[in-house]
């Protein structure tokens, strides 16, 4: 009997599909690297077009360009304020606001603050949590982790990336930063007479073979990661990279690599320190992308990348347009320069002829300016392997599918809840909420940040930078954005700060 030629065509593509090697996807996070911290534009003028600040003109990520080149990059990617909630985000799938781990981890005190909630989840991911890695990994791929974890404090077991899904762990532990980036120093804080912290806290683990080397710690992960995603490709496994770069993250130890490009800016040595670190983490890039062009698999393997916070750049005030101008704010603020992150999307090669890049496919050279957030990585991810997501697991997270394309996607909602019950930080016990191009700060206890008040209302389209606060002058507009946010927590069973006297919840209140 004769098949009808439709089932012949449909049958043809399928067995092209299913003979396909499997993408292989890679997700580097850079620390601390906010929007601003790059030579590639991601703002864009009235038009729509990348605009170049004088920031853009300051760093060096020529790497960066050459991955947006082939890609599209978003101007309004969001992540968590500080850095274990945008990577528990990642790994989940889910907004802080509903892992509560809305802090970062300190690996041996919990640090919910004075007046942070006693319930928020101190201990980050636990064994047998719903993992990206422990779902990619049950379904045939070779999970490697390289770089910063911060999932987890000390003393648990998910301080270690090997316990949560990754068959390979390099260099990830409880600790937020390194203590030095100098192998000379065996990536550890130099010794000091009466330090409070001791020697070997903050050292990074599982780097022994390049103790007392001349070698910076961006080099060396940048070494382990191309050699693991070697092995994988000899043994014909498809990989999920997650390559966490220690970078830019202080303390800001000047790669001598490319300290000369600096070294007669007239700009501060830490300000000279963290350029250099940027270089060098777009050099990392560079060398991953070169490498999976020399393996053969650049066609088949897919790239984010993307930051885990703002800026944390030493250029100014923490709450004025200085660190990531034009925005204002920076790392741990409530200003858009605390939370908006770079993030591209790319085929690391381009094949029209690929049945992946078919499946899903990226705008070269394109911009993204539809909202976006660190927990849709989960979902898109999974959808481009075919993987389901657990049944009971509950996703915050949406696919990027569309928006990859650089079209608008009209069934998202724009809508970003950031929320932080902590003190102390640049900003201490808030939570933002974004919804369209509108954008309420809500300060549980008002302050010097806040004007004294609990509210700050801005118009993010004609107000990008956050300059005309319009809480006295738009009520119903204020209004609106707090039902808002005070629905987005309740659904999220957020956890908030709390009185001193009574530990009774403290509840944003409508005005």
């Amino acid at each position: 009997m004769r098949l009808p030629a439709l089932c012949l065509s449909l049958l043809a593509a399928w067995s092209s599909i299913s003979a396909a090697p499997r993408p292989n996807i890679v997700v580097m996070l850079v620390d601390d690297m906010g929007v601003m911290d790059t030579s590639l534009p991601f703002l864009t003028d009235a038009e729509g077009k990348p605009r170049r600040y004088p920031l853009n003109e300051w760093y060096r990520t020529p790497n960066m360009e050459r991955l947006a080149a082939k890609g599209v990059r978003f101007n309004n990617f969001c992540a968590m304020s500080v850095c274990s909630p945008t990577r528990i985000s990642i790994m989940t799938g889910q907004n802080a606001a509903r892992h509560r781990t809305t802090n970062w981890i300190n690996p041996d005190n919990n640090n919910a603050g004075p007046q942070g909630p006693a319930d928020w989840n101190w201990n980050g991911i636990k064994p047998g949590d719903v993992t990206l890695p422990g779902v990619l990994q049950a379904n045939g791929y070779r999970t490697i982790h390289v770089g910063k974890g911060h999932f987890a404090p000390r003393a648990f077991e998910a301080a270690d990336p090997s316990k949560i899904g990754f068959d390979i762990n390099v260099a990830g532990g409880s600790i937020g930063a390194p203590g030095s980036y100098y192998g000379k120093q065996n990536f550890d804080r130099p010794a000091k007479a009466n330090a409070k912290v001791k020697r070997g806290s903050h050292a990074v683990p599982g780097l022994e073979k390049y103790h007392g080397q001349d070698i910076f710690l961006t080099e060396a992960l940048t070494i382990e990661a191309k050699a693991h995603v070697s092995d994988a490709v000899k043994e014909k496994k498809p990989f999920f990279l997650y390559f966490a770069q220690y970078a830019v993250h202080a303390p800001f130890d000047s790669d001598p690599r490319f300290a000369p490009h600096y070294a007669s800016s007239g700009r501060s040595p830490q300000a000279q320190a963290f350029a250099t670190l940027i270089e060098g983490m777009d050099k990392s890039l560079g060398d991953l992308l070169d490498h999976l062009d020399a393996l053969g698999i650049a066609e088949n393997t897919l790239v984010f990348f993307l930051g885990d916070n703002g800026s944390d750049a030493p250029l100014g005030h923490e709450h004025e347009v200085a660190c990531a101008a034009p925005l204002r704010g920076k790392k741990g603020s409530h200003y858009e320069g605390g939370m908006r992150v770079p993030f591209i999307a790319a085929w690391a090669k381009a094949d029209a002829g690929n049945e992946h890049q078919k499946r899903l496919p990226i705008a070269p050279n394109a911009v993204q300016s539809q909202q976006a957030a660190v927990y849709d990585l989960f979902p898109t991810i999974l959808g481009l392997t075919d993987i389901s997501t657990p049944a009971q697991h509950t996703l915050d997270g949406q696919k990027l599918d569309t928006l990859l394309t650089a079209r608008p996607d009209t069934q998202r909602e724009e809508k970003f809840l950031m929320h932080y019950p902590h003190a102390p930080h640049r900003t201490d016990y808030f939570t933002t909420f974004r919804d369209g191009e509108w954008k309420v700060i809500y300060h549980y206890f008002p302050g010097k940040a806040s004007g004294g008040s609990h509210y700050q209302l801005y118009h993010l389209k004609t107000d990008p930078f956050e300059q005309n606060d319009l809480a006295q002058t738009h009520p119903a507009e204020l209004k609106r954005l707090m039902q808002g946010l005070i629905a987005g927590l309740e659904a999220q069973n957020a956890v908030y700060p709390v009185e001193k006297s009574t530990q009774t919840p403290v509840k944003p209140k409508l005005p």
